[in-house]
């Protein structure tokens, strides 16, 4: 049965190459009493290798002209699921069943919603034990960012605040159909059980962050002046003066401190 051809209005790159797919399996290194969630399987490349090795594999997939064929040759894998939903409105952590389970999270995030993906995702690290994901590299090395860089941004320190982020390794872009126009990374994103820079009000830190970097020219007395006073700032052991990308994790998780 042939496949459809990839959609580029869902940000469609189908995995194809054998060597590269293996390498990203036996990176992620599925045990067999593990629940396995892949987001956007596509034609299946992964899929179907995962779940030889997995008691349970859910599959979340939006693109509706392929879910019959991953359907059809689920019939052969009884562990494994279809589930035809938007990974941006899907609950994770329904599939984390029982108190205290967590699940694991593998997928090649569709390129033109990564970003709002990883920040939905985010939201269900408390379910998750890791989470595999391959994106562009100039999205993957926004995340892994040190502070003082060009790319380091609200992405870096959310994700940072709550993942330990690892490159797995690059993938360059014939390993797809079609091909992009960059290449890839494959990203480990390990979320923290007890974070080395906690917050007690997530829902405050996201916005101070978030805040900071819709500004990120101004200095943070000014891009922030709307949430934290000089003295605030100032209490926190930070420089009003300096700019969002020149401060650390641990700086956005004292400021959120100072703003309860």
């Amino acid at each position: 049965m042939s496949h459809p051809a990839p959609q580029k209005s869902l940000g469609q790159h189908f995995l194809h190459q054998r060597s590269v797919i293996d390498r990203i399996i036996n990176a992620f290194d599925p045990k067999p009493h593990e629940t396995v969630v892949e987001i956007g399987p596509g034609t299946g490349a992964l899929t179907f290798l995962l779940a030889s090795r997995v008691s349970q594999l859910h599959a979340i997939e939006l693109d509706r002209r392929l879910v019959p064929l991953l359907r059809d040759q689920a019939a052969r894998h009884p562990q494994l699921v279809i589930h035809e939903a938007d990974a941006l409105r899907f609950d994770f952590c329904e599939l984390a069943a029982g108190p205290g389970k967590r699940i694991r999270v593998i997928g090649n995030l569709p390129y033109n919603i990564s970003t709002p993906l990883i920040f939905w995702l985010l939201s269900h690290s408390r379910c998750m034990q890791d989470l595999c994901v391959m994106l562009q590299k100039e999205v993957a090395q926004r995340v892994r960012a040190s502070p003082g860089t060009k790319d380091y941004g609200r992405l870096s320190v959310m994700v940072q605040q709550q993942c330990e982020a690892q490159c797995l390794m690059t993938v360059a872009p014939g390993a797809f159909s079609p091909p992009p126009k960059v290449e890839s990374e494959v990203l480990m994103l390990r979320p923290y059980r007890h974070p080395p820079h906690p917050v007690s009000d997530h829902s405050e830190f996201s916005k101070i962050v978030r805040t900071a970097f819709q500004q990120r020219r101004k200095t943070l007395k000014n891009a922030l002046r709307q949430l934290l006073s000089e003295e605030q700032i100032r209490a926190a052991g930070i420089d009003p003066g300096l700019r969002p990308e020149q401060l650390t994790v641990a700086d956005y998780t004292r400021l959120t401190t100072t703003a309860d």
